[in-house]
């Protein structure tokens, strides 16, 4: 007994004297009210409006005179009853808490932490659970009390501690949820910001209202209890207490989602509040959002990215609802593009050297073994590449991309920003290779650049709290990816899908440019497309990728895009597209004739047997070859017409006469197509 008291009397003096020396390292009251956990981001649309606050809020502070009584009651009857006897720790608690865990029994409903241990934890500790956090919490906690008086603690606590929705303090949850500052607080309203501090996410009225309601009642009953309401006051209905309407909180934070992660990388680690500048129309997002809730077919969820001219993200939806699903569709989810990915197909049919009027033949075809057919189900036969393009013709697709080569149209995709793995089986031209919402509009909007490819972006600069510009983006310079007569031959046949071809529903009155896609079984569909400068992508179908009855790309997608599209280019002028196809040398001349060029491009050898290069001659050189007018009337033949009959194996048009039409192009005829190859995934 003697040894036990001994040993008892040095722990109590080990404790007072760890008390005692924290209680005076601690920050002055003063000192205590100015800390702030955590980091503060606004993030503002493109005209300087606030989108969102990320982070902590704290509101006002307010002064324990101030506090109304209901709100002091509510927290110390539901965190602690006996905060008023107590210094610091609760003997009752801590017994408790140690004979539960030498039996293992679970009765006991309330934690063990006081409202001074919870202070003490969310000013100076993180949430570990370790024995050690625990017994610095309990020193600290005696250390306030100690050096404060419980109304100090009370003040400060209330001002501090959380409560979900990233509000700290009683004005900041009460600003956020029922719209006015925390002096206001009916016996209701205390009764559900109390019952927030034991789980802020799964009680707050923004999450869940009924959890929020039935913990309130809970509260409430607590506080009748322990005498600090009447029966009348404690039988309030809470379920009647107006709530704020959580506005720009949905479909805005798909955006604020993908963009707040790239501070990391273009920010060096700060603590300080930021200020981040992107580049989202609040209209805009509206009108999208509008649009995406208004097209898509019930049960289906549907995508929206809108991007400007130069890649600046306009509008972004990722979902039909981001608090029922926060997956962002638009830059996360994996999906068959369908007949949208043709535009690779033919931007590598127009650079090897097809026009828009060029025939093709749209006839049943076999590659590998793989037999394509068209949604109608039938061929057309003879018809013109702008036809096939703007009809979605697969077998004259399937018939391109074995021409050009798998690998060339998958190249053509990488020119313009699709970092998706691409298979070069040949359905791939089709649109079998997932794709991202985000790329497929990214290439798009190359094309509409005038085939300069686009790198999407959010932001436009970071501030800090002193103002100071932490990040300013830098205008990126690209080079064309493509030709000029490339880019103006697909905005030619994109233009002619949305006026006569698949992409009808998307007419808005001025000029567009796009194109349709659905995949098999009606499992996706898409519109991407153009005017005026904004590309815009629609993409809708399920999440498990089921089927969806009746979903066509030209159909909802094209429906929403058009919806979406009459608002966003209102105020801007009506640009026609410039689809003048202004062909290079070597397409504006027959095949044979390419081959030998102008007769100034000819090498010769002079006099003295030096080669000379043509259109270089030296003053008073002769012509290698003499102009026109200088050959004669009749110049003699180079061959006979015998001669010229039996190498050509056919008799020779006579003089004046016009030799005869050539075949329809048929791809099919061409030369063996390259080898296929597998793109290297990256």
């Amino acid at each position: 007994m003697v040894w036990g008291g001994a040993l008892l009397l040095l722990a109590v003096l080990f404790v007072v004297c760890a008390v005692g020396f924290a209680a005076q390292s601690l920050p002055s009251y003063q000192e205590l009210k100015a800390t702030q956990p955590g980091q503060t981001i606004i993030v503002r649309a493109r005209d300087g409006r606030e989108l969102v606050e990320i982070g902590p809020s704290f509101g006002e502070w307010i002064d324990y005179r101030d506090i109304p009584e209901n709100m002091t009651n509510a927290m110390v009857a539901t965190e602690d009853k006996r905060f008023r006897s107590h210094w610091g720790v609760d003997p009752v608690r801590l017994t408790g808490a140690m004979v539960e865990g030498i039996t293992g029994s679970r009765k006991r409903l309330g934690g063990t932490s006081t409202i001074s241990q919870q202070l003490a934890r969310n000013l100076f500790l993180n949430n570990n659970r370790s024995l050690d956090r625990k017994a610095r919490e309990a020193v600290l906690a005696m250390a306030l009390e100690w050096k404060f008086s419980k109304d100090q603690i009370l003040e400060l606590y209330l001002n501090k501690v959380y409560f979900g929705g990233g509000a700290y303090g009683i004005d900041s949850a009460s600003r956020k949820f029922f719209s006015h500052p925390g002096t206001e607080l009916s016996v209701g309203e205390a009764a559900i910001i109390a019952g927030l501090v034991k789980a802020p996410s799964h009680y707050s009225p923004t999450a869940d209202v009924q959890a929020a309601v039935d913990r309130a009642k809970v509260v409430l009953s607590l506080m009748r209890e322990q005498g600090y309401i009447s029966a009348d006051q404690a039988s309030v209905d809470v379920s009647a207490v107006q709530l704020k309407q959580q506005d720009g909180q949905n479909s805005v934070r798909y955006f604020t989602d993908w963009v707040l992660p790239q501070l990391d990388i273009i920010l060096p680690e700060t603590n300080e509040p930021l200020e981040v500048w992107t580049t989202l129309d609040i209209g805009m997002q509206r009108a999208a959002t509008a649009s995406i809730e208004a097209n898509t077919p019930k049960g289906a969820q549907g995508a929206l990215v809108s991007l400007d001219r130069d890649g600046a993200i306009l509008a972004m939806v990722g979902g039909t609802d981001y608090v029922a699903s926060n997956y962002n569709r638009a830059t996360t989810a994996m999906r068959q593009p369908g007949s949208a990915w043709k535009l690779f197909v033919y931007l590598a049919a127009l650079e090897a050297g097809y026009k828009p009027d060029d025939r093709v033949v749209d006839t049943p075809v076999t590659i590998e073994g793989w037999t394509p057919r068209n949604s109608s189900g039938r061929n057309v036969g003879e018809t013109d590449l702008r036809t096939a393009f703007a009809y979605s013709i697969n077998t004259v697709a399937a018939q391109l991309g074995n021409e050009v080569g798998f690998g060339t149209v998958a190249s053509m995709a990488r020119r313009f920003g699709v970092s998706s793995k691409i298979d070069t089986f040949p359905s791939m031209v089709l649109g079998s290779s997932e794709m991202r919402v985000i790329e497929m509009v990214q290439a798009f909007a190359g094309i509409a650049a005038k085939g300069v490819p686009v790198e999407p972006y959010g932001i436009v600069k970071v501030t800090g709290a002193s103002g100071d510009v932490l990040y300013s983006r830098q205008p990126s310079k690209s080079a064309a990816a493509i030709p000029d007569y490339v880019a103006a031959g697909m905005t030619d046949l994109l233009q002619a899908a949305v006026q006569t071809g698949t992409g009808r529903a998307a007419d808005i009155g001025r000029p567009v440019a796009g194109k349709t896609g659905t995949t098999s079984s009606n499992k996706d569909g898409w519109f991407i497309g153009f005017s005026s400068g904004i590309t815009t992508g629609v993409w809708m179908g399920r999440d498990d990728a089921r089927a969806v009855p009746g979903l066509q790309g030209g159909r909802a997608p094209a429906q929403a895009f058009a919806a979406y599209m009459r608002f966003a280019v209102k105020n801007r002028p009506v640009e026609p597209f410039d689809v003048t196809l202004t062909l290079p040398d070597w397409q504006l001349e027959p095949d044979e004739e390419a081959m030998f060029g102008e007769p100034d491009d000819y090498y010769y050898i002079d006099e003295q047997g030096n080669m000379v290069e043509g259109g270089r001659r030296e003053p008073g050189q002769p012509a290698p070859f003499p102009p026109d007018g200088e050959r004669g009337p009749n110049p003699p033949p180079a061959a006979s017409q015998d001669f010229l009959e039996q190498a050509t194996g056919g008799a020779l048009p006579q003089a004046g006469q016009r030799p005869p039409p050539r075949e329809p192009r048929d791809p099919r005829r061409a030369p063996a197509p390259q080898p296929t190859f597998r793109v290297p995934e990256q």
